[in-house]
């Protein structure tokens, strides 16, 4: 057998959310996960500043904060009438919608089924909910602690979240680049980002859903989803991932193990 072919076994499709080596065009599945994700942020608002979420929670009996005093830009977005803070969060609600749209238009090359277009898009339109419903919530907000704004919470989520999504999305950005290089077939990518910890893009997906959470929901809130997300990643995604990329690779990516120990995050796992 050629070191080609043990280096690139046939992909083979499986239960997992991403079908790893098969690419493959996936136009329902794509146009189904922009859409989807495209309508969060109007879902976002709705909760935030549409009376929506409040109506909900005064249904069962908890209260909410009160709407608070609208910015004033003396641009369009003044027509939002939203205070500060939840504009903040709804900037952070459109901000993860174009970044995952851009990463399955532009980054992603694998193939992208419906039914994982649905469960991704879902999964992040819920866990962006929640995070709304925890600031409008007067018990769980992170903006009731006693500071005025910006508090304490919003400008380190707000750190989390930049830092987190450029992580990200700049890591995957020049792995693509690396891989459209003919020389650079059956090669392991790891400069850039990607040697500073073998999985990044996993960490930078941590540290911007932390720090969303971080500036909705307060520090318990922030550190819940860290662990979540961490131990999500430890048990499962970074496992399965280093299993194909084992046996795609073999020996160099032992190698590759070798000189990048990291996992998640530089310095830390």
């Amino acid at each position: 057998m050629s070191d080609a072919a043990k280096q690139s076994p046939p992909p083979q499709k499986h239960h997992r959310l991403v079908q790893r080596g098969i690419k493959e065009p996936s136009p329902l599945g794509t146009g189904l996960f922009v859409g989807l994700r495209s309508l969060d942020p109007f879902l976002q608002y709705g909760i935030l500043d549409r009376g929506v979420g409040a109506s909900l929670l005064h249904k069962a009996g908890i209260r909410t904060l009160s709407q608070g005093p609208p910015i004033t830009t003396n641009t369009i977005i003044d027509r939002l009438g939203m205070s500060p803070y939840r504009l903040i969060l709804l900037a952070m609600s459109v901000g993860s919608s174009l970044k995952q749209n851009y990463w399955l238009l532009s980054i992603s090359q694998e193939e992208f089924p419906a039914s994982t277009a649905l469960t991704v898009s879902l999964f992040n339109s819920v866990w962006n909910s929640i995070n709304s419903f925890l600031f409008i919530c007067s018990a769980t907000s992170a903006s009731t602690n006693g500071e005025h704004f910006p508090q304490t919470p919003l400008i380190v989520g707000s750190t989390l979240f930049v830092l987190g999504g450029f992580t990200e999305t700049f890591s995957e950005w020049q792995r693509k680049h690396f891989k459209q290089d003919p020389s650079n077939k059956g090669k392991v990518f790891d400069r850039g980002l990607f040697g500073l910890a073998r999985h990044i893009n996993y960490g930078g997906y941590t540290l911007w859903r932390t720090g969303y959470a971080l500036a909705a929901g307060g520090w318990v809130w922030g550190a819940v989803t860290a662990a979540f997300f961490s131990w999500n990643f430890i048990t499962e995604g970074i496992p399965e991932l280093d299993d194909y990329c084992s046996k795609r690779y073999g020996e160099k990516w032992r190698q590759y193990k070798e000189k990048t120990p990291f996992k998640l995050l530089p310095y830390i796992y």
